[in-house]
């Protein structure tokens, strides 16, 4: 899938085709897997768990073309671990990507 702009369905559509049920098997499995790095993050303690946490976050966006959450995770990879705003900005915008 590609790093190019657009919204998460734009994306998985331009990847596996125009069928429902596998776009909304493919999205619940981002977010699932997206919660999991959100949490991985949350509980980072040091900085070598927060980049792990970040580098497979960034892979999993870039698996679905998710360019938002790309951007944050470079972001945060500046940052120290646990910076809560963040967090909140990541988790925003997989809210948004939710709902896309």
């Amino acid at each position: 899938m590609s790093f190019e702009g657009g919204s998460l369905s734009a994306s998985l559509i331009a990847a596996v085709g125009d069928d429902p049920a596998l776009l909304s098997e493919l999205r619940r499995a981002f977010l699932e897997s997206a919660d999991r790095q959100l949490d991985m993050l949350s509980g980072a303690v040091d900085a070598s768990a927060w980049q792990t946490a970040l580098w497979r976050m960034k892979g999993l966006a870039g698996s679905f073309g998710a360019v938002s959450v790309i951007a944050l995770v470079e972001e945060a990879e500046k940052l120290a671990p646990g910076d809560a705003k963040i967090l909140r900005r990541l988790r925003s915008a997989l809210s948004l990507l939710s709902v896309d």
